[in-house]
């Protein structure tokens, strides 16, 4: 029930939506590969970036990409929470209260090791000016334990001009997905990270509001 809640919501809210009101245009849509895992690397500053690449997908493959987001927002009440999980089907992560006892990254690796996607947003929370934030460390843990996974950097451009941080009502506005080639990082955490976020920042385009 839940696959076929999230099909019907894409096919009669979000395609639409992107299509008419956002005008969305995607970039480099061949450079998707063509069989799960891998984990599509991003820049964030909208609750748009998510639903915009979930939108990417055929409708049959929505339940093989998961995006990754936080717990402590998501979980802050039973809407929240059945909406992200039934319609998104999202990974919640804690970023906030984790005891050294604990593991965040095992979720997002047992979702890899299913078989499934993951969308990631390395910069930890939605960006306020549309410039490209520092990436924090954790994905380049999560490679260091899924070698094997390629990663597919991408850039989304004036996501945060249509629903900006804190906004509830769509401005339209022209946006783009630009998908970049998979590439397989490889060095110490910081140096991964490094190459992951040039890599975003490599696809964006002159004069391109991030968000």
């Amino acid at each position: 029930m839940r696959d076929l809640a999230q099909v019907l919501f894409f096919l009669l809210v979000v395609r639409p939506l992107m299509a008419l009101f956002i005008g969305l245009r995607v970039y480099g849509r061949q450079h998707l590969p063509r069989r799960h895992p891998y984990i599509i690397v991003a820049n964030h500053s909208s609750h748009l970036d998510a639903v915009a690449l979930l939108g990417l997908f055929p409708l049959k493959e929505l339940k093989c990409v998961r995006p990754v987001a936080a717990s402590d927002y998501f979980d802050v009440n039973g809407l929240r929470r059945f909406v992200s999980r039934t319609f998104f089907h999202i990974v919640p992560i804690r970023r906030k209260g984790i005891s050294r006892h604990e593991d965040p990254l095992a979720p997002l690796e047992k979702v890899l090791r299913d078989g499934q996607s993951l969308i990631f947003f390395p910069e930890g929370t939605r960006s306020m000016t549309g410039d490209v934030e520092r990436f924090h460390s954790g994905i380049a843990h999560l490679l260091e334990r899924m070698p094997d996974v390629a990663v597919v950097p991408v850039y989304l451009a004036n996501m945060g001009r249509s629903l900006p941080k804190g906004e509830v009502i769509l401005v339209p506005f022209f946006c783009d997905v630009r998908i970049g080639v998979p590439i397989s990082p490889r060095g110490s955490h910081a140096e991964v990270v490094e190459v992951l976020r040039n890599a975003v920042l490599a696809l964006r385009p002159e004069e391109a509001y991030g968000g």
